[in-house]
Protein backbone atom coordinates (compact mmCIF):
# COMPACT_ATOMS: atom_id res chain seq x y z
CA UNK A 1 0.00 0.00 0.00
CA UNK A 2 1.32 3.41 -0.99
CA UNK A 3 1.08 6.09 1.70
CA UNK A 4 1.01 9.83 0.99
CA UNK A 5 1.52 11.91 4.13
CA UNK A 6 0.36 15.41 3.24
CA UNK A 7 -0.10 16.79 6.76
CA UNK A 8 0.93 20.43 6.92
CA UNK A 9 1.24 20.89 3.15
CA UNK A 10 -0.55 23.82 1.54
CA UNK A 11 -2.87 23.44 -1.48
CA UNK A 12 -2.44 22.42 -4.19
CA UNK A 13 0.52 20.26 -3.12
CA UNK A 14 -1.51 17.50 -1.37
CA UNK A 15 -3.75 17.15 -4.43
CA UNK A 16 -0.75 17.06 -6.77
CA UNK A 17 0.95 14.38 -4.67
CA UNK A 18 -2.18 12.22 -4.66
CA UNK A 19 -2.64 12.50 -8.43
CA UNK A 20 1.02 11.58 -8.99
CA UNK A 21 0.70 8.58 -6.66
CA UNK A 22 -2.50 7.41 -8.38
CA UNK A 23 -0.70 7.23 -11.72
CA UNK A 24 1.65 4.66 -10.15
CA UNK A 25 -1.13 2.63 -8.51
CA UNK A 26 -1.80 -0.78 -10.06
CA UNK A 27 -5.37 -2.04 -10.35
CA UNK A 28 -6.18 -3.79 -7.08
CA UNK A 29 -3.69 -1.75 -5.06
CA UNK A 30 -4.70 0.84 -2.50
CA UNK A 31 -3.31 4.15 -1.41
CA UNK A 32 -3.66 5.92 1.94
CA UNK A 33 -3.66 9.70 2.18
CA UNK A 34 -2.96 11.20 5.59
CA UNK A 35 -3.89 14.87 5.78
CA UNK A 36 -4.72 17.58 8.33
CA UNK A 37 -8.09 18.58 6.83
CA UNK A 38 -10.82 16.85 4.88
CA UNK A 39 -9.96 17.11 1.16
CA UNK A 40 -13.43 17.67 -0.31
CA UNK A 41 -12.21 18.79 -3.78
CA UNK A 42 -10.24 15.53 -4.01
CA UNK A 43 -13.44 13.52 -3.50
CA UNK A 44 -14.99 15.04 -6.62
CA UNK A 45 -11.86 14.24 -8.64
CA UNK A 46 -11.87 10.64 -7.40
CA UNK A 47 -15.54 10.12 -8.22
CA UNK A 48 -15.13 11.53 -11.75
CA UNK A 49 -12.11 9.30 -12.41
CA UNK A 50 -13.43 5.91 -11.22
CA UNK A 51 -11.83 5.78 -7.79
CA UNK A 52 -13.53 4.75 -4.58
CA UNK A 53 -12.51 6.04 -1.18
CA UNK A 54 -13.19 5.62 2.51
CA UNK A 55 -12.50 8.47 4.94
CA UNK A 56 -11.74 8.13 8.62
CA UNK A 57 -11.27 11.09 10.98
CA UNK A 58 -9.28 11.01 14.21
CA UNK A 59 -9.39 12.96 17.47
CA UNK A 60 -6.03 14.61 16.72
CA UNK A 61 -7.57 16.33 13.67
CA UNK A 62 -6.06 14.17 10.93
CA UNK A 63 -7.96 12.40 8.21
CA UNK A 64 -6.94 9.13 6.58
CA UNK A 65 -8.42 8.42 3.18
CA UNK A 66 -8.09 4.97 1.67
CA UNK A 67 -8.29 5.16 -2.15
CA UNK A 68 -8.60 2.44 -4.77
CA UNK A 69 -9.45 2.27 -8.47
CA UNK A 70 -12.79 0.80 -9.47
CA UNK A 71 -12.71 -1.91 -12.14
CA UNK A 72 -13.77 -0.93 -15.65
CA UNK A 73 -17.24 -1.93 -16.65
Amino acid sequence: MKIVDARGLQPPEPFERVVAALTELALGDRMKLIIHQEPRPLYRFLERNRYAYKTESFADGRFEILIWELPAG
